[in-house]
């Protein structure tokens, strides 16, 4: 199956091990004075050893790769302690990973007594409330928080909400929202009309949110400024083919760099093997929009 998965840059590389004690699955070790990945159906593709190594060695790529198994990642893991499966279960639980979740829960109370622990005492430290900012934005556990997946929840009517503050109402539904940090199977995108919004567009729009944001996800990028922006085609393509995309909405300035955006959409729907429907809207420095159309 294709899938998210490590990819180790040897060149970069230096065996340093930093990167060992983060992968809690025990899907890296270091060999011939390289980390590498063991076996992939141990690796959950969430990455949470990108943010330790020092060298930046360490990316997500998608390919065909062997599923991957909370059971066997389970039966491997108890023997490293308490601590250990509760660093891993609170990963899975930050990136709504919550069918596996539900695997390791099964899994725990299965073979409690077996353990060397409490099936209990993990699950009340995995479920626990977070006392404290920092730790619901993942310091805590040593990850980024920029880079975690979450669900931003909204009232229903937000007009009837924003009214008593007088305040205009957020639309937005998720975190991250940069295209290099989303996660392309995060939850939020599945079965989602998706906005790919030139990164100065939200500021140049005082409607942004009500007009394109409201009951979409989003994914923000500059097309001049931003690297490696092939990786936003293999993104959108997952998706689209993967999360299953109901429609793309591109919006840009009519600034003349901001066109690469929409090439690199068109790139994405054309090489999706689902088609979607993809709307361009191209907005004013002075924040109107100027052209709107399906293409």
């Amino acid at each position: 199956m294709v899938r998210d998965v490590v990819k180790i840059d040897e060149d970069l590389c230096n065996g340093c091990g930093v990167c060992i004690p983060s992968c809690h699955e025990g899907a890296l070790q270091i060999i011939d004075g390289k980390a590498r990945l063991i076996s992939d159906l141990m690796c959950d593709g969430l990455g949470a050893c990108l943010n330790h190594c020092p060298e930046g060695a360490m990316t997500i790529e998608k390919r065909e790769a062997e599923a991957y198994d909370e059971i066997k990642v389970m039966s491997l893991m108890v023997d490293k302690g308490i601590n250990t499966v509760v660093a891993h279960m609170k990963h899975l639980k930050e990136h709504e990973e919550f069918e596996f979740l539900k695997q390791a829960v099964a899994y725990l109370k299965e073979n409690d007594g077996k353990l060397g622990f409490s099936a209990d005492d993990v699950i009340r430290q995995v479920h626990k409330p977070k006392v404290s900012v920092m730790a619901q934005q993942g310091h805590a556990g040593g990850g980024c928080p920029g880079s975690q997946a979450r669900t931003i929840s909204r009232p229903d009517d937000l007009t009837t909400a924003s009214a008593a503050t007088g305040e205009a109402p957020s639309e937005l539904r998720q975190w991250p929202v940069q295209m290099h940090l989303v996660n392309p199977a995060a939850p939020y995108f599945r079965n989602s009309d998706m906005v790919l919004a030139a990164d100065c567009v939200p500021f140049a729009m005082g409607n942004f949110h009500s007009k394109y944001l409201k009951g979409r996800s989003v994914g923000i990028a500059c097309p001049k400024l931003d690297s490696n922006q092939d990786n936003y085609i293999q993104k959108l393509v997952s998706m689209i083919d993967d999360s299953q995309l109901n429609t793309l909405t591109v919006t840009i300035m009519e600034v003349p760099c901001c066109g690469g955006l929409l090439q690199t959409a068109k790139a994405a729907v054309a090489q999706a093997k689902r088609k979607i429907p993809l709307k361009l809207a191209i907005v004013s420095l002075d924040g109107k929009v100027i052209r709107e159309e399906w293409i």
